[in-house]
């Protein structure tokens, strides 16, 4: 008997110097710490406005599709019309735009200061119905119901309602479904709210028709006045804590959590140039250090910012077409009025606000599912770590004794502070942090780039 287990989907199946001050932005941006960093990480878009929701999920199932399976709360019986097949490459966009990102800047000459003025800080297509599935033999007596079937693109889809947690738990093992331990308790609660289940396996003649080899992420829309996320159902047959990385667009601000705190995740930090080549490992250790001083019993703020601009840009901003088919639904609306003009514009005219979250959690630290809120806050944060070079050229003047003093003071603050975020032993990073003093070129603009990126940095 070929069983289908519940893919590893977290949240839902049962699967830093006067020339250039530290808080400014801009820089060269050098390196970014994308979704991949992290394992069993679930990606989530949640688009929202006037009840209105999408919600794409991506999935990092691994293994044979044959036992794939999804089964994700949901409030409403979804027609075959709120349920599409999203591109993965829209995700990663999105991934890499809202990316925590690190910097580096090049000390001016000491001898040579610059002039003051210088040190200025969806929806839609793709469902095919089919022939109602008939109902199981024993689905009645078991109180389970099979609201609706389709076929979306690679996906057989069921919606389900079930009048008790038992009932619902045999007729999906009757169906080759394989549980897993304790999960009656949580669908129970589910039950009691009136809500209906999404379960999605993989049709393999349909994905081999379509010629994918890949799981595509699946996109569905309705209406419900709950801003939220389930993420209990991630928790049952989970191997230990999970990720999950949340980006959410808006046309009015900030989105935060409400039942558990969002916490800024430490920014700005300067940190020694040797973390260029170790801005990865950096960041894993720096965010488990962050959840540890936390107890795991908080949400991540990432990235917050008008989709319209990015200042440094991991990536460009997203198209109108491709938040579109991510949910932002507004973006088709007519214009009424120029949006406020802005220092940098990218974008066209877009409406957008994307906040990225970041979770990890087990279910005894967020024993809750995920309830939101739009908080209309507008002010743009992100994730950015700082690498100063000094100038090393062969000028000398008064200045240049004092500033390579300072300069010796600011790695060795580099060092503790690096100590700090990630808990990696001073001994460790101290041969490597105290660099020989050495020119450092600083890059030149290169003219065939746009013009955005000559004053960033490729």
């Amino acid at each position: 008997m070929i069983q289908k287990t519940f893919a590893a989907l977290g949240f839902f199946s049962f699967s830093f110097m006067v020339s250039q001050p530290a808080a400014a932005f801009c820089g060269f941006y050098v390196a970014k710490a994308d979704a991949s960093l992290f394992n069993n990480a679930s990606q989530v878009v949640l688009a929202r406005h006037d009840n209105k929701t999408v919600i794409t999920m991506s999935n990092d199932y691994q293994g044979e599709l044959t036992e794939f399976a999804m089964v994700v709360p949901v409030p409403e019986v979804l027609k075959k019309e709120q349920i599409h097949i999203a591109n993965q490459k829209d995700i990663d966009h999105l991934d890499a735009y809202t990316a925590p990102r690190l910097v580096e800047y090049f000390d001016k000459n000491p001898c040579n200061p610059p002039p003051l003025y210088e040190q200025r800080a969806l929806i839609g297509g793709g469902a095919k119905t089919k022939e109602s599935a008939p109902l199981p033999r024993s689905a009645k007596q078991l109180g389970v119901t099979i609201e609706a079937s389709y076929t979306v693109g690679e996906y057989d889809i069921l919606i389900l309602s079930a009048k008790e947690s038992g009932g619902l738990v045999t007729w999906l093992e009757a169906n080759d479904y394989k549980i897993p331990k304790n999960a009656g308790d949580v669908l129970e609660s589910y039950i009691k709210q009136d809500t209906k289940f999404f379960v999605a396996k993989v049709n393999l003649e349909e994905q081999a028709k379509a010629g994918f080899t890949k799981l595509r992420p699946l996109s569905m829309a309705f209406e419900t006045p709950k801003f939220m996320l389930p993420i209990r159902l991630g928790t049952v047959n989970a191997n230990g804590p999970q990720d999950l990385i949340i980006y959410t667009l808006s046309p009015k601000g900030r989105v935060e959590t409400t039942n558990y705190r969002t916490v800024k995740l430490p920014t700005g930090q300067e940190l020694p140039p040797y973390i260029k080549t170790e801005f990865k490992p950096f960041y894993k250790d720096m965010f488990a250090t962050s959840v540890n001083k936390e107890d795991m019993k908080a949400v991540f703020l990432e990235y917050a910012w008008d989709m319209s601009w990015c200042d440094p840009c991991a990536a460009d901003p997203l198209s109108k077409k491709q938040l579109v088919e991510l949910g932002a639904f507004w973006e088709l609306a007519k214009e009424t009025n120029t949006p406020p003009n802005r220092r940098v514009r990218l974008g066209n005219n877009l409406k957008t606000y994307v906040t990225r979250l970041h979770v990890r959690y087990t279910g005894e630290k967020f024993p809750d599912d995920l309830r939101f809120q739009d908080t209309g806050n507008r002010e743009n944060f992100q994730s950015r770590y700082v690498l100063r070079h000094p100038y090393g050229g062969n000028d000398e003047c008064a200045a240049m004794d004092n500033y390579r003093k300072r300069v010796q003071d600011r790695r060795e603050k580099e060092m503790v502070t690096l100590a700090g975020l990630t808990g990696w032993d001073m001994d460790t990073i101290r041969p490597k942090g105290k660099l020989p003093f050495k020119p450092v070129d600083t890059p030149k603009p290169n003219p065939q780039l746009p013009w955005y990126k000559r004053i960033w940095g490729d």
